[in-house]
């Protein structure tokens, strides 16, 4: 990542933002695009360092949140504006609907109490399906299958593209982002926060606490005392080789219980298709182990779902943590005496929310003081397109030098990755900016090449420096 020189980080921001995920992107994009002066710090060397690397990227309609809930409202305002963002963003999208498959006699008696959530939340294209319908829709599906509810408006997007685009908005139009920046603590003095720092003393007149994982730990350094405390959710994923997506159509829901959303069967903007994710309580907030155990259970149950998928290849494994907390809902906190406004508690529909997040924190931070001057013609930065249903850099004439054959990545994307005002900070910030590394062979042929390319710019190098 760009470095900053103290110069450029000096004064009293107008906002702080704390953590680069998803949400932290999108509120830096929101607040700047406001009039807002505005900092993202974030601890790691690269954006998406934590919950919101791991996700099952479903663009969602909020048909199966808490009718009049924060969640559902800011879903909905997400999932609207993220269409408004695709095509000057060049942001993908892949239309596949989704359909709540019940496959227990209690569970199809639920999908009637589904339907009526969905309409009641305003997702009005939502149905049940009779057998012939969802046949028709999933012709792969298990046949013992029992009913299923379709929501046409459920779709997938590339989870790491669109952050990337948030930010890279927010700083081309004047916002700074710090990274390796860890708050340790803080002062209020009535007027302005100085945020203890790893990279030295910030100053903001708001704080907005999007830390994620340790965003009940950033509230506790900050006023004394936290009233919500995560707990880290594992969610283990399998994704399969490419060969399985003409096998599965759209999303595959499951009915959902008070723990979880359940495990997930879709397609990826990538090719792919993913299982997952479990939903498993731990203590610790930074590492996500996989097992074995629990991996063969995810791909059984694919099988079991959609049997033409016996022996298909697994191309990679991978778990995220989730920042569940005590209750389910969003823990949103405008703390009006502190001037700091706390986003925690945002679990899996965080992607599809982002947006809406960043909506609602302004209203309440920012509705009763003096009226700010929107930025009237924003520079907006379209992302390189990595989703495989959209034309890709590979498939022109002049593409040049391809590094990573599974996944048709060329050197002018690495390089590009590396570059600019938000390059690539670490080798998963490479990955998720190109794909590289990712493909069937998990890097085995293309990490060499990639080490060479990236020589020198990245957090810990991939090789050594040469001799002279």
């Amino acid at each position: 990542m760009a470095a900053f020189s103290r110069q450029a980080i000096d004064g009293v921001f107008d906002a702080c933002i704390i953590g680069g995920g998803v949400v932290g992107c999108a509120m830096a994009r929101r607040l700047t695009l406001e009039g807002l002066r505005v900092i993202l710090l974030e601890r790691a060397p690269d954006i998406l360092a934590g919950a919101s690397k791991a996700n099952s990227a479903i663009l969602h309609t909020g048909f199966d949140a808490p009718p009049g809930s924060v969640e559902l409202a800011c879903m909905q305002a997400g999932y609207a504006e993220y269409l408004t963002l695709m095509e000057p963003m060049n942001l993908p999208l892949l239309r596949t609907g989704a359909l709540v498959v019940a496959w227990t006699e209690q569970e199809e008696q639920a999908l009637d109490a589904i339907l009526a959530q969905a309409h009641l939340n305003g997702v009005s294209e939502t149905r049940r399906l009779d057998m012939h319908e969802l046949r028709r829709r999933a012709p792969h599906l298990a046949h013992h299958a029992l009913g299923a509810v379709e929501v046409p408006e459920e779709h997938l997007i590339d989870p790491w593209s669109a952050p990337l685009g948030y930010l890279r908005q927010a700083v081309d139009n004047g916002a700074q982002a710090l990274f390796r920046a860890e708050v340790s603590g803080g002062h209020f003095n009535g007027d302005t926060w100085t945020l203890d720092t790893s990279c030295g003393p910030i100053h903001a007149a708001m704080v907005v606490n999007c830390a994620g994982l340790f965003g009940d730990r950033i509230e506790e350094a900050l006023l004394g005392a936290s009233d919500f405390h995560i707990r880290p959710r594992k969610g283990q994923f399998v994704v399969f080789d490419k060969a399985a997506a003409e096998y599965v159509g759209p999303i595959l829901l499951p009915v959902p219980s008070a723990h979880t959303k359940g495990i997930v069967v879709t397609r990826t903007v990538f090719g792919n298709v993913l299982v997952g994710p479990t939903a498993e309580e731990q203590d610790d907030r930074l590492h996500a182990a996989v097992d074995g155990d629990t991996l063969h259970l995810l791909a059984a149950r694919l099988v079991e779902m959609v049997p033409a998928l016996a022996g298909m290849p697994v191309t990679a494994t991978y778990a995220g943590l989730r920042p569940a907390t005590e209750k389910k809902e969003y823990r949103i906190h405008h703390h009006a005496d502190r001037n700091m406004v706390t986003v925690g508690g945002i679990r899996s529909t965080g992607l599809t929310a982002a947006l809406g997040i960043a909506q609602h924190v302004f209203k309440l931070g920012w509705s009763e003081r003096a009226p700010l001057t929107p930025l009237s013609e924003p520079i907006c930065f379209p992302m390189p397109n990595l989703a495989e249903h959209l034309p890709r850099p590979w498939q022109g004439e002049s593409c040049g030098e391809i590094v990573c054959h599974c996944e048709r990545v060329t050197r002018n994307e690495i390089e590009a990755a590396l570059a600019g005002p938000l390059a690539a900070g670490n080798l998963g910030g490479l990955k998720r900016r190109t794909r590289a590394c990712m493909g069937r062979c998990q890097g085995f042929y293309c990490t060499a090449r990639v080490a060479e390319l990236a020589q020198g710019r990245l957090d810990i190098p991939l090789a050594e420096e040469p001799r002279s």
